[in-house]
Order: C-alpha cells, then structure tokens, then sequence
C-alpha cells in the first residue's frame, strides 16, 4: 500500500540525522531510533535536529520553507507578490506560498520531538536534571509547531507520541484541547530547563515562558500570563539600549542596526535574545538549513536591479559592488503603505522625520515618489552616478515587484556561501525581549490596565527613541502597530493575529463570537483596514486580483492528508472544498 507523505512522516521507521555537536556534525551519523536513543549523548543529538528544524521558520526559499514569508505576506503589512487571491489557494494548490507545505513538515518536526519524549525513560539516567531538561526541551519544540499550527489552521490531528506502526484514524481535535494541552508542557519545562543556555540553540526557562505567555493569552488567562512574561522580563534577558557587537563603532548606524545583524544575535553581548536560530556562514555545509541561506534580501527587497537608465539598459544590477550589500530583490513581499509609512506618523511626526529609529535613513532604503537614493553603476551609463528614476520605465504598472522602500537593517544578510545575493546563513531570532514586553502590554489591555500596558510599550519605544504615549492611546490595534515596528520578518504575523481573533471571539468582545468566526473575526478586519492592497484599485500583478474573505483567516489542510486518512476523519477548514463533510472534533486529549 503507498501512504500519503503525512502518514510516512509519522513512522518512526524514517532515520533521523544526528549530531553530537550542533555546528559539528559526523556526516557519517545516521541513526534508527533504537540505536540513538541509548544514552545521553544519542538524546542529545536528536535535539540537534529538532534545534535546525527552527530554522525552516526564516530559511530558504518559498513556497517549500521560509514560513515567515508566508506569515507577512497574508497579513496586514503586505501582499504576496505573485499569489494576492486567496481563492486561488486550495486544498490541494498553493502557489509561491507555502500554506500546504508548513502542515505537512510542521508534523515532521512534531514526530521529531515524540520520538524523544517517547524514549525519555528507556534509559536509565544517572542525573535526573539531565532528563528532564531534555524532556523539557522536546516538549518546548513540540509545543512551538503545535502552537503555530492552531493560530494557522484552528483544529488539527493531535499527535502526542512515537508511532510504531501506520496509522490512517485520525480525528481533528478541538485546538482548545491542543492549548491546554502544550500549557501544560510547557509549565513543566519552565521549571525544568535552565535560566541560562549551555550552548547556542538550547532552550532556556526565558524561552519556555515567553511561549507559555502566548498559550496563556490564547487561552485568556490574562493574569497567568502577564505573571510568566513578568518572569522573562525579570530575568537575565535585558533590553538592549547601547550600541554593540560587530559594528558598533560606525557612527552612521545605531543601535536597531546592531541588534538585527546577524553575527550579534547570538553574542554575548546581546542580553535581548531569548530564542534564536543557529545558522552559520562558516559551519560544515552540512549544519546549513538551505545553502542559499535566509534568503532575506530575495524575499522582502525589490528588484531594484531591474531599474533601466536611459538607454533602456539596467542602471545597476546584483552582480555589481551595490549588488552585494543591496542584495537580489525579487519582491515576493510587497509591503503595504500602511507599513512602510502610516505607521511612522504619529505625535505630530511623519515618516521622513521621525526620531523612531526604526524608520531612520541608515536603516531603511528609500525608493522615493520618483527618485531612487540608490545610485546608477553601470559602467559607460550616461546616468552614472545619478540616483535610479521612473521615468525610464516603459510602464508604471512594471514598478511592482521594482520600486518600494525597504528595512535594510531587517534584511541584510551577506551572502558568502551561494553564487547570487540572495542573504546567506545566519542567526535569525525566533524570540526576544522587545516582544515580552508587548505580549505582556497585551495581557494588562486585556485586563483593563492601560496604564500598566503604556509602560511596557514605552520601554521598548523608548529604547528606539520614539515619541512615548499615554494609557489612552493603548488599544489592541496600537500593540499590532508596535508590533508592526518592532518585529517585522520576525514574528509570525498571521498566527499571532489568528490568536487575537480567536481571543476576541472567546470573549465575544466587538461583535465577535466563535459561532461565526468563519464569517467575521478580527484578523480579516484588521487586515481590510489598514491593507490598501484589498480595496480598489485593487491590487493585480500576474493576474491575480488582492482577493480575501473572513473565512481565509484559518489556511486550508490539504487534500491527500485528508484523502489518506481513511478510517478517520480530519476536518476541512469552513470556506474551502471538503468541509460539507465534518465531523464533531475531539474535545480531549487522553493523558
């Protein structure tokens, strides 16, 4: 019989790659289950796997990984370049984003941390701590995939242990149950793992908790959560307000620039970092996630290198000096005015002069209304030296994946190990403080302390020497503004405003019920309001018109996982093919 990749990735038959150091793998240690999982070491290595898994979040390139592209894309901040219908994503299609792909390998990476948790106790463990610092980290990964699963796609198959054989009786489980659940994994592991990691790429009590404070919020238990937050934000982490690292004498950049390059996020220094991936540029190949790297520079910058001169030849281009630092843009993100201007004006300031750092000249590349500050290069040019223009263009319909400001200090990634600028190996992080701070601003808004929720938004607006604001201007939109500024290519920006949908809907706050979440919820709201793309003249590139319902807010589970599931039944998400035949989902998880 030939099972669906869904059922294949759960066998525990399938070999995992091990290591017994993180960035120093043996290229020769290809282990079963039964022959890894006999000591320590073997326990250890299997968590090197799920520690490169992380990387799948911000690595590579769509629509087979890079799921952070896919997050902004379908959000308020942007549109996807060439795919802004939704309609057009299916159960069974999904074209350049990677809707489909993220349900299947998320549950890889959910067998890989079963496996471990499975095993924990087929060995006999001379350190206690020992093991339950490793069961705890499993835990966490686990928690993580499953945490972003039920903000992606709502109720999901729950898998919670080593398969030993084929298995084709799944049932959706109420995402509810899956929250309670990973809670309390996940306040076990904050009790069990260290304040301070051994190694890059361990997960720390600082990292349990800052997911706890998600769970927690997701299940509207403000005070729990305001409680676990409190606990990072008391601990060793700290917001990092002085310049630092690896290019903290260039007095042109400051200290946004320092925090986001890619050899800092990972130092000592760096006292904000609480979870971060581990991808570097002068490691084996073999510990790479994607030998083109993080592909940052390809995905969120334009192909200002399109841009003709005069005489219809390219002003500039990748394989120039500008090419390396600018990178080859090839617009998958188009983000939204909203984004890259809105936002910024605020307490009397417009984008062009805010003190916000964030949005300061070094760190941003401007496109300008018709003029470019990126400067012609090609030799023999008669534009030479004269900044890009649109007036050589022979259509302004041809400026949509060419011409739109950038965060430069979000994206630049040197590229040493891949033949095109497209952002190469680096750290990139999952979690840090500067979002602590806004998820607990976002427990106390919920809980009516305004005042409490300014402060917290202040400490990180301060450390960007932005305006500060008042208890009044907190609302839940203003923490998705800062949010916006703070954590753009870095959060997972649709699953976080899944969660403040359903979050909303639990409370039946603003109209909004889980009885009809499918036909109103505050994530497509939000997304109308603020996303210009949506709104006529809509947005159209390759024939794709900017096309999104309420409904479109959970993805769709694809269609072979469904088909293979013979004896049970997984659920299709309301608004795609398939869902005419649901069933009641398990509302519990057995123990």
């Amino acid at each position: 019989m030939k099972y669906n990749q869904f059922i294949i990735l759960l066998l525990t038959s399938l070999l995992i790659a091990c290591s017994d150091n993180w960035l120093e793998p043996d290229p020769l240690s290809f282990y079963t289950p039964q022959n890894v999982f006999v000591d320590k070491e073997g326990f250890e290595s299997a968590l090197a796997r799920s520690k490169k898994e992380m990387n799948s979040e911000n690595h590579g390139y769509h629509p087979n990984s890079h799921y952070m592209y896919g997050e902004v894309v379908y959000s308020d901040l942007a549109v996807s370049l060439r795919q802004s219908d939704f309609t057009k994503n299916t159960p069974s299609t999904s074209y350049t984003v990677p809707i489909l792909t993220f349900f299947r390998n998320s549950y890889t990476y959910i067998k890989n941390a079963n496996t471990i948790i499975s095993r924990i106790d087929d060995i006999e463990w001379s350190n206690q701590a020992d093991r339950n610092r490793i069961l705890s980290e499993a835990l966490w990964f686990r928690s993580y995939w499953y945490y972003r699963l039920v903000n992606t796609y709502g109720d999901i198959p729950w898998v919670g242990e080593e398969l030993q054989s084929p298995k084709l009786d799944y049932y959706s489980t109420s995402r509810w149950a899956i929250l309670e659940r990973i809670q309390k994994d996940l306040e076990y592991a904050a009790v069990n793992l260290p304040e301070i990691a051994a190694r890059s790429g361990d997960v720390t009590k600082g990292a349990a908790n800052h997911l706890l404070t998600k769970v927690y919020l997701a299940n509207c238990e403000f005070d729990k959560a305001i409680s676990t937050a409190s606990a990072v934000i008391d601990g060793p982490n700290a917001l990092m307000t002085e310049r630092f690292g690896s290019d903290a004498s260039n007095s042109y950049h400051n200290v946004i620039w320092d925090l986001h390059r890619v050899e800092n996020k990972n130092t000592p220094q760096n006292k904000e970092t609480i979870y971060s991936t581990i991808d570097r540029a002068d490691a084996p190949p073999s510990t790479w996630w994607d030998n083109r790297g993080t592909c940052s520079m390809r995905i969120y910058a334009p192909s200002y290198w399109k841009v003709l001169d005069i005489t219809g030849n390219r002003a500039t281009n990748w394989n120039t000096l500008a090419g390396d630092s600018l990178g080859i843009g090839n617009g998958d993100v188009r983000p939204t005015h909203f984004y890259n201007y809105w936002i910024w004006n605020e307490a009397g300031y417009r984008w062009d002069n805010t003190p916000d750092l964030r949005r300061s000249d070094s760190n941003w590349i401007e496109m300008g209304d018709s003029i470019s500050e990126i400067i012609t290069v090609r030799e023999g040019s008669p534009n030479y030296g004269e900044p890009l223009t649109k007036k050589y263009y022979k259509s302004l319909a041809d400026t949509t994946d060419t011409w739109y400001s950038w965060p430069y200090h979000k994206i630049y990634v040197p590229t040493t190990n891949y033949h095109q600028p497209y952002g190469g190996q680096g750290d990139w992080y999952i979690f840090r403080l500067a979002e602590t701070y806004l998820l607990r601003a976002e427990a106390y808004f919920y809980s009516g302390q305004l005042s409490m929720a300014a402060n917290d938004i202040n400490k990180v607006r301060e450390r960007a020497n932005a305006p500060l604001i008042s208890a009044n201007d907190v609302t839940l939109d203003y923490i998705f503004d800062e949010r916006a500024r703070e954590l753009y290519a870095e959060e997972p920006r649709h699953t976080e405003m899944v969660r403040v949908s359903f979050i909303y809907a639990k409370l039946n706050k603003e109209g909004y019920s889980l009885g009809n979440i499918s036909e109103k919820n505050w994530y497509y709201d939000r997304v109308m309001s603020v996303n210009h793309y949506y709104h006529p003249p809509k947005y159209n590139f390759w024939d794709n018109t900017a096309t999104l319902y309420p409904a479109h807010m959970l993805w769709p589970i694809p269609y072979d996982v469904i088909l293979a599931n013979t004896l049970g039944r997984i659920n299709q998400n309301i608004g795609y093919d398939g869902a005419e035949l649901n069933e009641p989902v398990l509302q519990t998880i057995p123990d």
